[in-house]
């Protein structure tokens, strides 16, 4: 079975506004059926500086702006992944929020926070897949990346395809090494991989769609709007290499 996947890698900022405008324009671009990806942080804003959350209308037009893209995806009869900041049980945490053709809803609640998000934002507890009817995806944002074992759980829960959400701006990091963790993910857990970064001059991880065979289908690093898109065939998708773990336990 094939599927149409967008990645949008466009620009995020604290200007909800503004934000809602990029993800309008994405989406305005799409097909029917098609799975959208777009970054980190998408709706709320994202950043190292979190102040901005002390805003206390800011919860509310976060709401309001994803109740606008749920409209969208539906109108579009679409499939969209956006990463969002989001206000719940007197907290906020780091979300990324699926919008389905028929007005579904579901979130995943970042498990593994970064450094700077820690005190500020509560991490999740939960990490399963979603069923979109024609595939089931895995989600992973930004420094989850890190952590294999996250993405090999996401798998063996039945995830096919694994989204990757990130706002990935850090000059100190080392070039290439997250572009090089993305192909490991795919191609050791065999699945298709979709990541999709912010458009920012400092970027140290670019967008790309990935093959479970560890190939490069689109790529982007561009500081400016970029859209990938791809047809991805999940008859492609295998547990050759999973079957073939050993189990450890006993070393």
């Amino acid at each position: 079975m094939k599927q149409a996947v967008v990645v949008a890698q466009v620009p995020v900022s604290w200007d909800i506004e503004q934000n809602l405008r990029y993800v309008r324009e994405a989406i305005g671009q799409s097909r029917a059926g098609d799975l959208i990806l777009l970054p980190e942080g998408m709706l709320s804003g994202y950043g190292d500086d979190l102040s901005p959350l002390d805003d206390a209308a800011r919860a509310e037009t976060v709401t309001r702006a994803a109740d606008a893209v749920a409209e969208l995806a539906e109108r579009r009869g679409v499939h969209v992944f956006c990463g969002s900041l989001i206000r719940d049980q007197d907290a906020w945490w780091n979300a990324a929020l699926y919008f389905g053709p028929h007005g579904e809803r579901w979130h995943y609640r970042k498990i593994n926070l970064a450094m700077g998000e820690r005190g500020r934002l509560r991490a999740g507890d939960q990490l399963a897949p979603v069923s979109l009817g024609t595939v089931t995806v895995g989600v992973q944002i930004c420094r989850e990346l890190r952590f294999p074992e996250q993405w090999r759980h996401l798998v063996d829960a039945g995830a096919e395809v694994l989204v990757y959400l990130t706002h990935a701006a850090n000059p100190a990091e080392a070039a290439g090494v997250w572009r090089s963790h993305l192909i490991s993910r795919a191609a050791e857990n065999q699945r298709f991989v979709l990541a999709c970064n912010v458009a920012e001059p400092l970027q140290h991880c670019p967008s790309m769609i990935i093959s479970p065979r560890g190939e490069v289908l689109a790529e982007t690093s561009s500081t400016a709007v970029e859209i990938l898109r791809s047809t991805i065939d999940l008859d492609q998708i295998g547990n050759w290499y999973l079957d073939q773990r050993r189990d450890l336990s006993h070393l």
